[in-house]
């Protein structure tokens, strides 16, 4: 059985659910390998405009499958991170907005994997968790610059240090999550944020997709990348269509995905 489950809710919107519901979604070797397939296999898919991330049984995911980390020597250690930095690439450059419905449980790396996406949505069942520390590991998955970038260096240092969990409340204060469900159902809300961002124009949002991940070091650097980037925008067919639809008072309708 597939340990990664894939499907289209709805006509623009690819969903990949974690699907080891005996170990609470624990990601292994066999689960970043299938959704490394998978998001490869989106790269070549113009119909898709948007990602959701999430887990089967109501739960995100438990984490690193732990037991599958003992044992290794240091070329096992390292094609291990190899391994993960290959998914979290491919999720970080993804040209389509990534939701990630965080529901139930969530720890360690799939919090690293959460963070990846684009917008991060909470329910009233989350529980957010930094195990290791308890485990005498730093975190990976990016998360020492994902997770200060959106709620701060002191913030992030207390939160991966304290052991405590974060339910959706506390989330959304300190920014680790966008937007929270409440007594709602995650994933269906998760759906419903991806159909919208999946109207947005591709390529625009690519670009500031990659501005944000990629600050630049100047001001003068920052103008010049702007500079690129209208001067391409300008000219494509999502402007085109976004000035029809300004001087006809309506909605634009976008088309394609985020490619040049």
């Amino acid at each position: 059985m597939s340990v990664v489950l894939v499907d289209n809710p709805s006509p623009h919107v690819r969903r990949l659910l974690i699907n080891r519901p005996d170990k609470r979604n624990a990601i292994d070797y066999a689960v970043r390998q299938e959704m490394t397939e998978a998001l490869l296999a989106l790269q070549g898919d113009n119909t898709v405009r948007a990602l959701v991330l999430g887990g089967v049984d109501g739960v995100f995911s438990a984490g690193g499958d732990v037991p599958s980390m003992a044992g290794l020597d240091e070329a096992g250690a390292r094609a291990r991170m190899q391994h993960i930095h290959r998914l979290c690439r491919l999720v970080a450059d993804a040209r389509v907005p990534v939701v990630s419905a965080v529901e139930g449980f969530c720890a360690g790396a799939a919090v690293g994997l959460a963070l990846l996406g684009d917008h991060i949505l909470v329910g009233k069942s989350t529980r957010i968790l930094f195990p290791f520390m308890r485990l005498g590991l730093v975190p990976d998955w990016g998360t020492l610059r994902s997770l200060p970038a959106r709620v701060g260096v002191a913030t992030a240092r207390r939160i991966m240090t304290n052991g405590q969990s974060i339910q959706a409340r506390e989330a959304l204060r300190i920014g680790l999550a966008d937007s929270d469900a409440g007594e709602g159902n995650v994933m269906a809300a998760a759906l419903r944020q991806a159909e919208a961002m999946a109207q947005l124009p591709g390529v625009a949002f690519y670009h500031l997709k990659q501005r944000l991940m990629h600050p630049s070091g100047t001001l003068e650097q920052e103008w010049q990348r702007e500079e690129d980037d209208q001067a391409q925008l300008l000219l494509g067919p999502d402007f085109e269509e976004g000035f029809a639809a300004f001087n006809g008072k309506r909605d634009p309708h976008f088309g394609g995905g985020g490619r040049d």
